[in-house]
């Protein structure tokens, strides 16, 4: 498929009229072509105008109409071949087989989404028959199910340019809830968006689908972003990236005459507690776990371990040691960016500068290649400088040293919301983990024992969230078939006809879903 560097607004392609942006090789600092012109306000229109006008017959397709349709993406994505393997290497400096693994997570997932929507259970029908003879007064028959928001707007991540981007979590729930959606690309990988927006374009055409079911923007700023944000046609946002992106969408989102939701996944550095029975035991291959997960991917994971909490004693002399050990044999890794190199550089500056410097990794010996550091404070520093306690994004982390017990709550009482909290423990550990565990399960979307969490599988009891400003919204996931529910909303149906009724609410039950019946799920 020859690169075009046209937007997409249903199935035209489209030249935008204002800066362009263009992909630069991370591993050379070459740019790619070719140059993607960004959109303005006219496209946002045309854009949201074909989703809203798709919205009211897209919402009421079949189950099976839909689900093949997500299928039908999967199978488009996979036809692109090597093209599309070879085109996010180049702009993103990962490795081949990390694209392949990521290009076969963003097909399961929209398989698995395929699967959700075929079940119906995402309707969460309920039924409360009338009862006509019920006293002082009778009541009607009344009939509950989930309908989609309207057009979604998705914005594409910059460290997963296929899972979390066009064709990524974020739409494939909006697709499967009955939503229309507009990607504004990210500007790290246009080339692949592209290939993968012309693989959905393509499956819209083959289902029959309205046009405007799917789009794909460009932008080189920030302008096009909040445009699409604020168009009343737009009912939801699904996000991930930076802290000050997703609070810019939030606020033009809540400043609308009519605020909507923004499901937006911003920071976090996921402690890891490491309990002092389980450092006694096993504190070398602690080290060598923890080594793994930081430097994974040069780091860039949303859930990758930047903060280590333990209490003082021989066991965590033992960690910091073979950590010290193991760390300066990690090569320096190609980062995504130029600027998310410049960004990691200033925060490994900044934490140089409040917190001890226990070992880096090897040097770089190319362009944008970040070189991984940990760092070693004590907790009484840590409580009292906020510049410790922020995310930065690459194979950096820091061990937090607590006198005791009482001092790690205090750290974990500091600390904001995450999307994930470790615990590595043995059985003499279990109290402790007890007593810790109310304080984590209020800041944490994930909590894992004995694991690190690098790594999110997509499955029905994955929870990819937590509080601010590990999200935007703590109630909801971005990952995992309970993503749907983000971009569904309930309504009630008193006394219709059968006629009249959608089909997952008639009486016969034609699509023979597990309701709600009269306060009893039906087998």
């Amino acid at each position: 498929m020859t690169l075009t560097g046209t937007m997409l607004i249903g199935q035209h392609s489209l030249c935008g009229n204002r800066e362009a942006i263009r992909a630069i090789n991370p591993t050379t600092g070459e740019p790619l072509e070719p140059a993607y012109a960004g959109g303005g306000a006219e496209h946002v229109e045309q854009a949201c105008a074909l989703a809203w006008a798709a919205f009211d017959s897209y919402r009421e397709t079949s189950l099976e109409a839909r689900a093949t349709f997500l299928e039908t993406i999967a199978t488009q994505i996979e036809a692109l071949g090597d093209e599309l393997i070879e085109r996010a290497v180049a702009e993103t400096g990962l490795p081949r087989p990390r694209i392949q693994g990521e290009r076969g997570r963003t097909c399961g997932q929209l398989r698995t989404f395929a699967r959700t929507v075929r079940a119906g259970e995402w309707l969460d029908v309920r039924v409360d028959s009338a009862q006509p003879e019920r006293q002082p007064l009778p009541r009607g028959d009344l009939r509950q199910r989930h309908i989609a928001l309207g057009p979604v707007a998705v914005f594409g991540a910059s460290n997963f340019p296929l899972a979390f981007s066009v064709a990524g979590g974020d739409t494939a729930s909006a697709l499967a809830a009955g939503c229309p959606v507009i990607v504004k690309a990210h500007g790290a990988h246009p080339g692949t968006s592209e290939l993968v927006g012309r693989a959905v374009a393509l499956a819209v055409k083959a289902c029959g689908l309205p046009d405007g079911v799917f789009s794909l923007l460009y932008d080189s700023g920030y302008a096009l972003g909040v445009a699409l944000v604020s168009d009343p046609r737009i009912k939801a946002v699904g996000f991930t990236g930076s802290r000050r992106g997703g609070i810019a969408l939030t606020q033009a989102a809540q400043a609308r005459p009519e605020p909507i939701p923004v499901y937006a996944e911003m920071s976090s550095i996921n402690p890891v507690y490491l309990f002092p029975a389980a450092l006694e035991a096993r504190a070398e291959a602690l080290a060598q776990g923890f080594m793994t997960s930081l430097t994974q991917g040069a780091g860039q994971f949303c859930t990758n371990p930047g903060l280590v909490i333990a209490i003082q004693g021989r066991g965590l002399d033992r960690f910091i040691s073979a950590a010290r050990e193991q760390l300066p044999h990690c090569a320096a890794q190609t980062m995504l960016t130029p600027g998310i190199f410049s960004a990691y550089a200033a925060g490994i500056s900044a934490l140089s500068e409040h917190a001890h410097l226990a070992a880096k990794g090897l040097a770089a010996d190319g362009p944008n290649q970040g070189q991984a550091h940990l760092f070693v404070t004590q907790a009484s520093a840590f409580l009292g400088n906020e510049q410790l306690q922020a995310e930065v994004f690459g194979a950096a982390s820091l061990i937090v040293q607590c006198a005791d017990a009482d001092e790690v709550r205090q750290v974990s009482e500091h600390l904001e919301g995450q999307l994930t909290a470790t615990l590595h423990l043995d059985a003499d550990d279990v109290a402790s983990a007890r007593a810790l565990l109310p304080v984590l399960e209020r800041q944490a979307g994930r909590l894992l024992v004995n694991g690190w969490p690098t790594g999110v599988e997509v499955c029905d009891a994955m929870v990819h969230g937590g509080p601010y400003p590990a999200t935007s919204d703590s109630r909801s996931t971005s990952v995992g078939t309970a993503a749907i529910q983000r971009f569904l909303r309930p309504v009630c149906y008193q006394d219709f006809p059968d006629a009249l009724l959608p089909e997952a609410l008639q009486h016969g039950n034609p699509l023979l879903l597990r309701r709600l019946l009269d306060g009893q799920r039906e087998a």
